[in-house]
């Protein structure tokens, strides 16, 4: 049945990757309307779309362009009764917003937490630490402060292989050295003291973390997105079971196939966090399952929607619905949702599942899942299937596969 479009609100999206496709798609399938994207790349899937405005804007990356033609894009698009509802879809729109609120705030309806508690939370030396306080569990870990050498990474508690990488993964991004990577798995000791004399030689100058390396491949990994209303409290929680993630060495870690599951204990574990730091809106947790002990260890934070967000909408719980109800509609809610059933959500195709999930008794569920009807792209969006779209989404498919030949590591 067509939805008949919302016209109470209107959506700007800020990105112009698969999250921000998926926030366009989330919004036009729930609302029938037409969200407004703006973003620095005048190509990809935003680029493509027939179901979004796109405005394109050179240099946002700096953040005096980025708060300006935010403010001419306000004042523009305002109508007299129709909020503008800012979402972000990366972690420097994310800062950007909430650093500049006071201004932003005049314009925009802004779903995100204050500037304190981002500090503290995305900082993942800090967040460790406030896990510490409600007893959600996380793997042993060591901060070393990259502007100095005091020596942290001589005496550690754990062996190799370690896990290394920055605390502060917003600054990192920005941080230019040979062999950069979002995430290290270093087998050696001499790997680890070549890789932080890179670092430190580099423009970062905050702090890394060393972390125990918890056994296991990428079917051990779990996802857990959340939403906290207004007044802090969790409201929703949605697990998925991630078979397969990215290797390529700058985007390590992002799940690509996620078969949505239950585990309500992981949900109450990050309620505890949410509710005791007065959490808002829309968090993602990674986890993995580390069998030494039966436990799932939280690995950290994003203040988003994460890069893979549409398992959630794919398994029947549309994001954008939250967003409206809480900070356009002002409903009130009551007691805690979780997510149940099973789907697939995959932006890789067939021929990557079959060949690079290593568990097989996932790799078959998630190939019947397919077989079934119950799996989801959020690339292949019937209403914005023109023939430009196809031919890019067979391409990212085709690039999907060389980039697995090239870099896939199992463990």
């Amino acid at each position: 049945m067509p939805v008949t479009p919302a016209t109470d609100f209107r959506p700007v999206i800020l990105g112009g990757d698969i999250t921000a496709y998926s926030l366009v798609r989330t919004f036009h399938e729930a609302y029938g309307l037409r969200p407004l994207v703006v973003n620095m790349t005048d190509g990809g899937p935003i680029a493509l779309s027939r179901v979004c405005d796109h405005v394109y804007v050179p240099g946002l990356e700096d953040a005096d362009v980025f708060v300006g033609a935010l403010e001419k894009v306000g004042r523009e698009h305002q109508e007299p009764g129709v909020p503008l509802l800012l979402v972000a879809a990366g972690d420097w729109y994310v800062r950007m917003i909430i650093e500049n609120k006071d201004r932003l705030g005049r314009l925009f309806t802004i779903p995100y937490i204050d500037r304190a508690l981002l500090d503290e939370v995305v900082r993942k030396d800090r967040f460790y630490g406030l896990l510490d306080d409600v007893g959600v569990p996380y793997p042993k870990t060591v901060v070393v402060d990259m502007a100095q050498d005091l020596g942290e990474e001589h005496d550690l508690p754990f062996g190799f292989p370690l896990v290394m990488k920055p605390a502060d993964s917003a600054l990192h991004h920005y941080a230019s050295y040979p062999g950069k990577r979002k995430v290290f798995i270093l087998e050696t000791r001499e790997e680890l003291d070549d890789t932080l004399a890179r670092v430190r030689a580099s423009n970062y100058d905050g702090n890394f973390l060393l972390q125990e390396f918890i056994p296991g491949d990428d079917t051990n990994m779990r996802v857990l997105t959340c939403y906290s209303d207004q007044h802090g409290r969790v409201r929703f929680g949605a697990v998925g079971h991630v078979l397969l993630e990215e290797h390529h060495p700058l985007a390590i870690g992002n799940p690509c196939v996620i078969i949505t599951t239950e585990i309500d204990e992981v949900v109450e574990q990050a309620k505890r966090f949410l509710e005791r730091v007065g959490y808002v809106g829309f968090s993602n947790f990674d986890l993995k399952y580390d069998r030494r002990d039966g436990t799932m260890k939280f690995f950290e934070i994003n203040v988003r929607l994460g890069r893979s967000n549409f398992y959630v909408t794919a398994g029947g719980n549309n994001v954008s619905e939250w967003y409206v109800r809480d900070w356009v509609r002002h409903e009130d809610m009551h007691g805690l949702e979780i997510a149940r059933g099973e789907h697939l959500f995959a932006f890789v195709p067939k021929y990557v599942v079959k060949r690079y999930v290593l568990d097989p008794a996932l790799r078959d569920k998630a190939l019947a899942l397919m077989k079934a009807g119950r799996a989801s792209d959020p690339n292949w969006y019937a209403p914005d299937l023109t023939l430009k779209r196809r031919a890019y989404n067979v391409a990212y498919h085709v690039n999907q596969v060389r980039k697995f030949r090239e870099h896939f590591v199992a463990r």
